[in-house]
């Protein structure tokens, strides 16, 4: 990989790293939903010229946009504002991994080699060790609202196989299209005074942080991702995204001076280990199949 790439994929994991200190701050100030809400609502704005039609693949299209954009961010979110520290949240997320493995030998009978077995049981027993983690354990709802996050998003890549290559910015423009009104509907149940919180209660500067993780998370980094794997292995590209993680867990500590006790770095250490070697496994089958589909 040249210096150049090696640049882009270090400000994709930047940009992801980051994406969990804006919503952090923006959840907490606007109520996860809402938040939520006001990120896609940017995002269907600046993706609105690529908001083309899929014939064919409407249905399967609609689905994996309403896992993702409603369900997986919603949840993340959620998981996000109630939690007690950045890097159980971040570590957790990356579970659709091992997930999406699983799923994969239910539904689509893939061969669940010994080894990759084993990576699925080390990845998911870091997370019952992170959750022994005593700032964590006081908020073990967290963890299991981004475990059903990331959860949502295994679902929504094997249903991704089901749709043709749309191209990262045509796909982001139906995620936000479905996400943004469902969420305000969300909001709107389930929250309050969000009249407030976005006139008298917010200034301009309020607003960065969905409109961050809009721009920063879903076009620059998915945005960079999706060129890079148009130009390498996947095995070259994914155990370079699982620096974002790591990235948001040191964010953490500096930011929200968030405290890394035992626990969490050797749980932590073993699930993202497990994801690298279900990620592995899975790179060298797609080098022989088809182009990847976005992460």
């Amino acid at each position: 990989m040249s210096l150049r790439h090696l640049f882009l994929i270090l400000l994709a994991n930047v940009a992801w790293g980051f994406n969990f200190i804006a919503g952090k701050i923006g959840a907490d100030h606007f109520q996860p939903l809402f938040f939520t809400f006001i990120r896609f609502a940017f995002l269907f704005l600046l993706m609105l010229p690529w908001l083309r039609p899929a014939p064919g693949y409407m249905w399967p299209l609609l689905r994996v946009a309403f896992l993702l954009g409603v369900v997986h961010f919603g949840m993340m979110f959620i998981g996000l504002e109630a939690g007690g520290n950045i890097a159980s949240i971040a570590i957790t997320t990356q579970l659709y991994v091992p997930f999406s493995a699983l799923l994969s030998a239910i539904f689509l009978r893939e061969r669940l080699s010994v080894r990759k077995t084993a990576a699925i049981i080390l990845a998911l027993g870091g997370v019952l060790i992170i959750g022994f983690d005593p700032i964590v354990f006081r908020h073990l709802d967290a963890v299991l609202w981004v475990t059903g996050a990331a959860f949502a998003m295994a679902v929504a890549t094997i249903l991704m196989r089901q749709c043709p290559n749309l191209g990262v910015f045509r796909l982001q423009a139906w995620i936000a299209l479905v996400a943004f009104p469902s969420l305000l509907l969300l909001s709107l149940l389930f929250e309050s005074e969000q009249w407030q919180l976005a006139t008298t209660g917010s200034r301009l500067s309020d607003f960065w942080a969905p409109l961050y993780s809009a721009v920063g998370a879903s076009i620059v980094g998915h945005g960079i991702v999706y060129y890079l794997l148009g130009r390498y292995p996947v095995s070259t590209v994914t155990p370079l995204l699982l620096l974002a993680p790591i990235l948001a867990s040191l964010f953490g500590v500096l930011i929200y001076n968030d405290i890394l006790g035992w626990r969490l770095m050797v749980g932590g250490s073993m699930t993202l280990l497990g994801i690298l070697m279900v990620s592995l496994q899975q790179s060298r089958k797609k080098r022989v199949t088809t182009k990847p589909p976005l992460p």
